[in-house]
């Protein structure tokens, strides 16, 4: 019959129906709106997509009772895991040693007789709760600090600092200080043909801010008399007290960190109940109701007048009269420049290395970087700053086929070779 026909007619239709608007699911769930000019862009799509499904399955398995979802990050990630082959640059050895009682890779390139080397310390990134200086997706930190060590002639000491959920600030802030301290000893750099005159810091993300905070109290302490001679900060982390910033706003579903994602980082980070989530996305955090803000402290992060006006743009910043009155006592960590070296003042920032400092317009943390980069410059330190009208951040880690990779990664190289 007729009506027979209809509804065999609409069976069939009926996969390729479901078919059609799971691809249009997926699509929408794998679509971020990313630069034309930005080559490989659906490569990135899918691999943000990926680690967003991570983070929600991680969630979700902690939410029925099944451990950290760090924790089954991290399982996911060295499941993942990529060894690096011998065929790559086997000219740099790798050797697992303990600085300062810190676990530490030492990568040294083939030593030349009679010529010191540099040197160069690293810091991962990954919100203080994830990545490694070994273990990673693509084996991503091993092959860099390999990269570094060969293309500098560098003894590239990685290091494997403590993480979150089993400690917060400021534990992985002292690991990677007690690191340094060892390094920068007159022994060790002899031990490893290094020249005192040509050791940087560096790091990227969380290890930014770690390189940063490192770089600040090292150049200040009397009792160091080797110290720093550079510091490259690659899209650092650098304050977490205004979470509304230009590029907070633009960049708040962007690629690789979201800004939702970012300040559950610093809240774990600093030991703040993330119950408060909400009220800290809206800045109650920094309301006018802490009395430990003072005007001179607020200037140090404040963006009205650290970022040019195209960097402003017409955003308006939120400062709210009241919310969270006490946090900062009881939270001393939100104002110690050791987590936030933006908060860091002019007399400390004066004394720093030169600085190179990468920042992508894709990115949550880009303003951090800008405003760091006026207020040392600010304080007479020179400083070379990099932006990437199309970078998106953890562009300068990943050890992927794109051209804006590759150009990231050379810049930096090129940098420290001219530099350190």
């Amino acid at each position: 019959t007729e009506t027979s026909l209809v509804r065999w007619s609409t069976m069939r239709r009926a996969p390729l129906f479901i078919t059609v608007l799971l691809t249009v699911a997926l699509a929408y769930y794998v679509y971020t709106p990313l630069p034309e000019a930005l080559q490989g862009k659906w490569k990135l799509m899918l691999m943000d997509a990926a680690f967003r499904t991570v983070i929600k399955f991680a969630v979700l398995k902690q939410w029925l009772g099944y451990g950290h979802y760090i924790h089954t990050i991290r399982e996911i990630a060295e499941s993942m895991e990529v060894e690096v082959g011998p065929d790559f640059l086997p000219g740099v050895k790798m050797t697992e040693e303990t600085f300062g009682g810190v676990p530490v890779q030492v990568y040294e390139a083939s030593e030349r007789e009679g010529r010191l080397r540099r040197g160069l310390v690293y810091f991962h990134g990954g919100g203080w709760a994830l990545g490694s200086a070994s273990k990673c997706v693509l084996a991503t930190y091993d092959k860099l600090s390999r990269v570094l060590s060969h293309e500098l002639d560098a003894v590239v000491v990685s290091v494997e600092y403590s993480l979150f959920p089993e400690v917060q600030f400021p534990v992985p802030y002292l690991d990677c200080l007690a690191a340094s301290k060892h390094f920068l000893s007159a022994e060790v750099l002899s031990k490893y043909s290094v020249d005192p005159g040509r050791v940087g810091v560096s790091g990227d993300s969380a290890g930014g801010n770690l390189a940063a905070a490192v770089s600040q109290e090292i150049a200040q302490d009397p009792n160091m008399s080797i110290k720093f001679s550079v510091q490259a900060l690659i899209y650092p982390a650098l304050q977490a007290l205004d979470f509304n910033t230009p590029s907070d706003i633009q960049n708040h579903d962007g690629p690789i960190l979201s800004r939702d994602s970012l300040v559950i980082f610093w809240m774990q980070y600093l030991g703040i109940d993330l119950s408060l989530l909400e009220k800290i996305k809206l800045n109650q955090h920094m309301s006018l109701q802490q009395t430990l803000l003072t005007p001179e402290l607020r200037a140090r992060f404040d963006w009205r007048k650290l970022l040019s006006p195209k960097e402003r743009q017409n955003y308006r910043p939120m400062v709210p009269e009241k919310g969270l009155d006490g946090i900062t006592k009881k939270v001393p960590a939100l104002l110690d420049v050791r987590a936030s070296p933006l908060l860091a003042d002019s007399e400390v920032l004066s004394k720093c290395p030169k600085a190179y400092v990468v920042t992508c317009e894709f990115d949550v943390l880009r303003d951090d970087g800008l405003m760091y980069v006026r207020r040392l410059r600010d304080a007479g330190v020179e400083v070379t700053s990099v932006l990437y009208e199309i970078g998106f951040h953890g562009c300068v880690g990943f050890m992927v086929e794109m051209e804006l990779v590759k150009r990231a990664q050379t810049d930096y190289v090129n940098w420290l070779r001219e530099n350190l």
